[in-house]
């Protein structure tokens, strides 16, 4: 019988493409997200392929509307066995530009989003005792930059929830399995949707990765017993190169972070309100099956596999991150 999956932020970007990757290998899907005609597109494609697909329009702030989406879920395909959190929102501006509302309204989304998800299916998962939970976290959430302090505050966050939680289940002795996978930049719409304060257009820093290969590296987490995974090099070294050296990096980030996220005027596209309508679905030449890209494919880091560390003068690095990995440290 196949496996049920529910992924968060399914609309588009590494959400979308974290659908599709379930879907190729056999898992019927519920695709959650606010935007329904967007959802009802990604849900074509999925049953294109031979799964069940069941989109489910969700804000994931509203913890009642997640309850509900979980509840309709299982009646409608069956038991959740993976749940993922992916979905974000966002202002790219420098804190003295921001509003109260506009931090709210990021944190609800992105923080509170993961917590209600983690919430609704470990209710569930706790009655059968099995099931896997995902959070979707960034390098973002242990060395923060400028310009992005909601969503790395957000990122942060969760990681502390996911660790806090992570204790109190292996106290419960639940056969649960909780994971956290960590993103490096990744060419996504968001870039191009979330309200920019700026005046100049905000884009991933290099190498970005295009959805296709966390989505790859969220299942890989989702069907092995990993406590958490770090993608791409650039994300082992941000996080280790911050354990070593947190006020170099804060100098450092201070001088480029900023030239580095908004090196181009904006385009014509309106930038939404954080807290508006779903944005409208992206179109035109960096349009995609996960819903859009921020930059154009060739500037795109296209690695082998999920799991890319550094060769030659980084295998030394490659090697302290497995060791950390191995010993939870």
């Amino acid at each position: 019988m196949p496996k049920i999956a529910v992924i968060t932020g399914a609309g588009a970007g590494v959400g979308r493409a974290t659908a599709e990757e379930f879907a190729l290998q056999g898992y019927d899907v519920a695709l959650l997200s606010r935007d329904a005609a967007r959802l009802e597109h990604a849900a074509e494609v999925l049953r294109g392929r031979g799964v069940r697909a069941l989109p489910i329009p969700t804000d994931v702030a509203d913890a009642a509307a997640v309850e509900a989406a979980a509840t309709k879920v299982e009646e409608e395909l069956g038991p959740i066995d993976v749940w993922v959190n992916v979905a974000m929102a966002t202002v790219f501006a420098p804190v003295s530009k921001l509003t109260p509302e506009e931090f709210e309204r990021g944190t609800r989304v992105t923080y509170l989003g993961q917590v209600h998800g983690t919430m609704s299916a470990l209710k569930r998962m706790r009655e059968r005792n099995r099931g896997t939970i995902v959070n979707v976290g960034s390098a973002l959430g242990y060395r923060s930059v400028p310009l992005q302090s909601i969503y790395c505050g957000a990122k942060f966050a969760i990681r502390g929830f996911t660790d806090s939680l992570r204790s109190e289940i292996i106290h419960d002795k639940l056969n649960v399995h909780l994971t956290m996978v960590d993103l490096p930049a990744v060419n996504l719409p968001q870039f191009d949707w979330a309200m920019n304060k700026m005046g100049k257009k905000a884009k991933p820093v290099a190498p970005i990765y295009q959805p296709e290969v966390p989505a790859r590296a969220i299942f890989f987490a989702a069907t092995h017993k990993r406590r958490q995974v770090w993608v791409g090099y650039p994300t082992v070294q941000a996080i280790l190169a911050n354990r070593i050296a947190p006020g170099l990096i804060d100098k450092y980030l201070a001088r480029r972070a900023t030239r580095d996220n908004s090196a181009t005027r904006h385009s014509a596209r309106t930038r939404l309100p954080i807290y508006s309508s779903p944005c409208p679905e992206t179109t035109g030449p960096t349009a995609g099956s996960t819903g859009g890209r921020a930059v154009e494919a060739g500037d795109v880091h296209r690695p082998a596999s999920h799991r890319v560390l550094g060769r030659g003068r980084h295998r030394l690095v490659a090697v302290l991150h497995q060791i950390t990995k191995r010993l939870d440290i």
